[in-house]
């Protein structure tokens, strides 16, 4: 992995092409994801009255960047609490892990239908930016909303790639922190990895792209703490992706 400075943030112009994940990166839908996870277990968990209630720190500890069902299995363990997988399209209602999982979006969904998205200013300046350079970029997310986000966001023009987590499933791919998500996306940007910048918010997505044999993997700050993401893996962390340019 080629070592980044935070005196030399245009280091990532020697890369051919920019991986961003999506939710807190390149929109603040990350914001409307914790809302939904703490939703969907304030409710589950008031059904469980021995087990320890749903805590903020629980979103960074068992949920983030994961595939949705990924996330409600961790959290469950968490909490020492089995339940049945139940088809992969099972009811909201049910109280299964696909169930639970699919409660979870209902609400996600709800939220921005109600509010729309707005993408980060900085990060829009910095695809502008990568873009003007002539470097590829892609999109890859656990999400399976990631296309409705982008058009939401009006971003949805600027990645021909978007591995989310329909394509995921397709295609095999185990989801982060493994690193497979994003080397299918520098495959199909007909790149090697050693080429590609892997940009993250989420720790499981850092220690993804520090997994993988990328040319680096720039952290972003969004809660998750700059020492944290740094520790998964990041060679550098900013708190905006304009600090790049």
């Amino acid at each position: 992995m080629t070592e980044i400075s935070n005196s030399t943030p245009s280091s990532w112009t020697s890369a051919s092409a920019i991986l961003f994940d999506l939710d807190g990166v390149l929109t603040p839908t990350a914001i409307v994801h914790e809302r939904a996870w703490q939703e969907l277990f304030d409710g589950f968990l008031a059904t469980v009255p021995e087990a320890p209630g749903y805590r903020e720190s629980d979103y960074f500890d068992h949920i983030d960047g994961k595939p949705r069902f990924d996330g409600v299995r961790d959290f469950l363990a968490s909490r020492s609490i089995v339940l049945p997988e139940g088809p992969l399209d099972d009811d909201p209602a049910h109280d299964t892990v696909h169930g639970l999982g699919n409660r979870k979006n209902k609400v996600f969904n709800d939220i921005v239908d109600a509010g729309g998205v707005k993408p980060y200013e900085g990060s829009v300046r910095f695809i502008d930016a990568v873009l003007a350079r002539g470097l590829k970029v892609a999109v890859v997310s656990s999400s399976r909303n990631a296309p409705a986000v982008l058009k939401a966001a009006g971003l949805s023009d600027y990645f021909p790639v978007v591995v989310d987590g329909v394509v995921a499933v397709a295609e095999g791919l185990p989801g982060k922190p493994s690193p497979a998500t994003y080397e299918y996306a520098a495959r199909l940007l007909g790149l090697p990895s050693e080429d590609c910048v892997v940009v993250e918010d989420a720790v499981s997505g850092v220690q993804a792209g520090d997994a993988g044999s990328f040319h680096s993997v720039v952290g972003v700050d969004r809660g998750a703490g700059r020492q944290t993401l740094l520790a998964a893996g990041a060679t550098l962390v900013v708190n905006d992706l304009d600090e790049l340019l």
